[in-house]
């Protein structure tokens, strides 16, 4: 059973309130609570003396309003969701990443406000995703998206995605909201080969078509089996990965892609698919790194 909270960055921003939103359908629809947490660095700028004093700091009180309003917002729209706030004068990042070991997921919006006061910026965004170890979803892209009115979630394969996180979290997610999965692989001729000159004169030209729903089959195998109720459709695609997945997440309600961590580096850890649909998709998109666990409970 899971049993972590759906995560929320929030800093009075448009964009964290739409993520805030999204959140609170995501965890009703799963049966968690939602935590919202404003992290900010304010005791650095407004000095020691003040934030160990009886009064509270101006920065204090402006995050206490602004998770108070959105814990507000969140229970008219979704009044079974258990809500919970807290105010962390940490960096935001750190704050997230902490948070995140003991989420269901973190959610955040695209951008902050900016300046100092407004910690959840898109470079926030940005390396939450990229470092976490639980599910991250930034949530953008447009109102139908935003709604789920299309009915169909997006799934990106890369290399090492057989039977992985991503998969399964999107499998869950898809009979979850009882819609359909489109999983794309996308593959691309060698630079040194065309389809009528192979690499080798005289030898059949290997067929990298086939070798992609190969790929894609095998990737699948596990989770059709535990999810037969999930309408799938598989997409094999000449074309760049990302740009088949902008494409697509015109008409989805969220996009999935895995992401790899590498033991030993704190840095960002994205490849260009993931960076690039974080910044353009047209749905929240969702970032699932190797080894956390499904939507619905299990693990690798």
């Amino acid at each position: 059973m899971v049993t972590g909270p759906m995560v929320v960055g929030v800093d009075g921003s448009a964009s964290s309130l739409l993520a805030a939103d999204w959140a609170s359908d995501e965890a009703l629809r799963h049966g968690v609570p939602l935590r919202l947490v404003y992290a900010s660095l304010w005791h650095r700028y407004e000095g020691s003396a003040l934030v160990t004093s009886l009064a509270r700091s101006g920065s204090q009180v402006m995050a206490e309003n602004i998770v108070g309003s959105t814990a507000e917002r969140v229970r008219r729209r979704v009044p079974s969701v258990r809500v919970t706030t807290d105010v962390l004068p940490e960096e935001a990042v750190g704050a997230l990443l902490e948070e995140g070991q003991r989420a269901f997921a973190v959610v955040t919006g695209s951008r902050g406000r900016g300046g100092i006061a407004g910690m959840l910026l898109g470079s926030v965004s940005l390396a939450v995703a990229a470092r976490a170890h639980c599910p991250v979803v930034v949530v953008r892209g447009d109102k139908a998206g935003l709604e789920g009115a299309h009915g169909r979630i997006v799934l990106g394969i890369g290399d090492v995605d057989v039977d992985s996180p991503a998969v399964r979290f999107a499998f869950a997610e898809a009979r979850l909201r009882t819609c359909g999965l489109d999983v794309v692989r996308a593959w691309r001729w060698p630079s040194h080969e065309t389809a009528d000159h192979p690499r080798v004169v005289g030898e059949p030209s290997p067929s990298y078509e086939a070798q992609a729903s190969c790929l894609l089959d095998e990737a699948l195998a596990k989770a059709e089996h535990d999810y037969p109720d999930v309408a799938l459709r598989r997409v094999v695609s000449e074309s760049p990965a990302r740009k088949v997945l902008l494409r697509l997440s015109a008409a989805a309600d969220l996009l999935i892609v895995g992401a790899q961590r590498r033991p030993g580096q704190a840095g960002m850890q994205l490849g260009r698919v993931a960076h690039t649909v974080l910044h353009h998709a047209a749905c929240p998109v969702a970032v699932v790194s190797r080894g956390v666990a499904a939507a619905d409970g299990t693990t690798p």
